[in-house]
C-alpha cells in the first residue's frame, strides 16, 4: 500500500513540474524570447500542452475572465 501512495506522489509530483515547465516555456514564447518555429520549442509546447491544457480548461470554465490574466495554473496547482 505504501508504494501506490509513493507511486502516487511522483505521479502527482511530475505533473507539477511540467506545469511549472508549460507556464515558463509559454511566458518565454509571449516575450519572444523564445522562437515557437524552432522544433524543439514546438515540440515542447505540443507536448506540454497536450497534457496540461484539459485540466486547465476545466478550470478556466469556472474562473471569471480576468483579460489577459490566466489564473489556471496557480489554481490547478493549488488543488
Amino acid at each position: 500500500m505504501t508504494a501506490l501512495f509513493i507511486l502516487i506522489d511522483q505521479i502527482i509530483s511530475l505533473y507539477v513540474y511540467t506545469l511549472f515547465a508549460y507556464v515558463i516555456i509559454s511566458w518565454l514564447v509571449a516575450l519572444r524570447i523564445l522562437n515557437p518555429w524552432q522544433p524543439f520549442v514546438r515540440m515542447a509546447i505540443h507536448f506540454l500542452g497536450r497534457i496540461h491544457e484539459p485540466m486547465m480548461r476545466l478550470v478556466r470554465r469556472y474562473l471569471p475572465d480576468l483579460g489577459g490574466i490566466d489564473l489556471s495554473p496557480i489554481v490547478l496547482l493549488l488543488a
